[in-house]
């Protein structure tokens, strides 16, 4: 068996307690010195073996077949204070690594490795050099010799503290590799997934082994640049101090789907290196979708009830019913619509009674001269809206440029206009006319909550039109 250090410290008999060198109560006679690593004669390779033991992150110790001490590495030094000059050519642990109390119950157990397969598990106290105690965890196993005979045992040993939180860390990272309920992905130096767990492949849309070093823009449709700058910050500047929101569309076997993930991100180095290399980054998050949906659906919802409230007020003040209209209409634009048209029935037809500029924002005013006739063609979603006495939604669809301009100009309505929302006016159950809501195409369609809140719209402006009317006839 080689020695444990380079130094030549295998070659040094235990320490004689009568010369005050040792530790009370060991052996004047430690036996036999171990094979010597940097003497004369030793096998080769030693050094190297001295040096691969001294580099170990583990305590190791090594006995020969009568229980002398023949290795002692540098970080059972650390943990128990002895030197390898000390603790080399001891027989076992008693009087100086263990009470003598507990020294034949430690020495049977070590020993019995030698003759037991594979490898033992055991805790036990040890004293250190200072006199403190020092629960440790030892795996021990026995040496063969080149006869096939039992020839020693070797003992790696760690404190039981620092072992069981290796064991914790290693439990927390298959926990969260796993069954989290949250998304783990770490990812590499580029940005290519290396593990994801099972709520991140499903987030993801994919297998935990499919999704394995494809590039993130391969998954992610849209909001891939905002993930890979977070990416490239964490792993150049560190961790953010906060979880992030991102807004990602992602490509799927049911199509597009848009979410939205709480991220937190960290940077993985290597515990091996002295300085810090960065293995890539560990990115863990949860889908909000539900909740900022939610969210912001509760924002929209309070501005409008606090814009119909302003809108009230300011209208109760117009004397004349028309221009109560018209300002109603202007707060239900803010943040709602960017164009509004006003027509109403004159017998058989619509005419253009009000507008907000085609060309430009503006308020809604009346028509200039007048109402107009409002040239719509059949099947045109006023006429349908008013035909069915409901709210009418309709978009350009796909297209972009001089295809969503046609089809905005073949309904009568400004240039810009690619989403519109047909609401009809009706007061005393009478059909007074429709209100057009006209969105750009920068903007998303109307949705089911958009028509709710532009028929509570309509219902007003009904209210002060037909006020309006009555007057005139008066």
């Amino acid at each position: 068996m080689g020695a444990s250090r380079s130094s030549g410290t295998t070659d040094e008999l235990g320490p004689d307690e009568d010369s005050g060198g040792g530790a009370p109560g060991c052996s004047a006679d430690p036996g036999p010195p171990a094979d010597g690593g940097g003497i004369p004669g030793e096998p080769p390779g030693s050094e190297l073996l001295a040096a691969l033991l001294d580099g170990m992150d583990a305590a190791l110790c090594a006995f020969d077949a009568a229980g002398t001490v023949t290795h002692w590495n540098r970080e059972a030094e650390r943990i128990l204070g002895w030197t390898a000059r000390e603790a080399v050519g001891r027989t076992g642990f008693a009087g100086w690594a263990v009470r003598r109390a507990d020294a034949d119950e430690v020495r049977a157990r070590l020993m019995s490795a030698m003759d037991a397969p594979g490898r033992q598990v055991h805790e036990f106290a040890l004293l250190r050099k200072d006199g403190g105690r020092v629960l440790v965890r030892t795996q021990s196993a026995g040496v063969r010799g080149a006869d096939g005979q039992p020839a020693g045992v070797y003992c790696a040993f760690s404190e039981v503290h620092a072992q069981i939180d290796l064991e914790r860390a290693i439990a927390l990272s298959e926990a969260l590799l796993e069954d989290a309920s949250w998304g783990v992905v770490l990812v590499d130096v580029d940005l290519r997934p290396t593990v994801v767990n099972a709520y991140a492949a499903r987030a993801l849309g994919g297998g935990r082994t499919a999704l394995l070093g494809r590039p993130l823009g391969e998954l992610v449709v849209q909001g891939v640049e905002e993930l890979e700058a977070a990416l490239h910050h964490v792993l150049a500047e560190g961790a953010p101090s906060a979880p992030a929101e991102l807004w990602v569309t992602l490509r799927t076997a049911e199509g597009e789907r848009r979410r939205c993930w709480r991220s937190g991100f960290l940077r993985l180095a290597s515990p091996l290196t002295e300085e810090p290399v960065p293995l890539g980054v560990g990115w863990l998050f949860r889908d909000v979708t539900a909740a900022k949906l939610a969210e912001q659906e509760a924002d929209r919802l309070r501005f409008r009830t606090n814009q119909l409230h302003r809108a009230a007020r300011t209208a109760s003040e117009c004397e004349d019913p028309m221009e109560a209209a018209t300002s109603l209409l202007d707060f239900a634009l803010a943040g709602f619509a960017d164009h509004v048209l006003v027509d109403l029935v004159a017998g058989e037809r619509l005419v253009r009674t009000a507008a907000t500029p085609f060309d430009a924002p503006g308020p809604c005013l009346p028509v200039s001269g007048g109402a107009i006739p409002a040239r719509y063609d059949p099947g045109h979603p006023a006429l349908r809206s008013v035909e069915r006495t409901g709210t009418v939604r309709t978009s350009a669809g796909a297209g972009a440029g001089d295809a969503a301009r046609s089809w905005a100009s073949e309904r009568r309505w400004p240039r810009d206009a690619a989403h519109a929302l047909c609401a009809v006016l009706r007061s005393r159950g009478r059909t007074l006319g429709v209100l057009t809501f006209l969105r750009a195409a920068n903007r998303s369609a109307f949705e089911r909550p958009d028509a709710a809140y532009a028929e509570t719209v309509a219902a007003r402006v009904a209210g002060a039109v037909d006020l309006a009317q009555v007057t005139a006839g008066t």
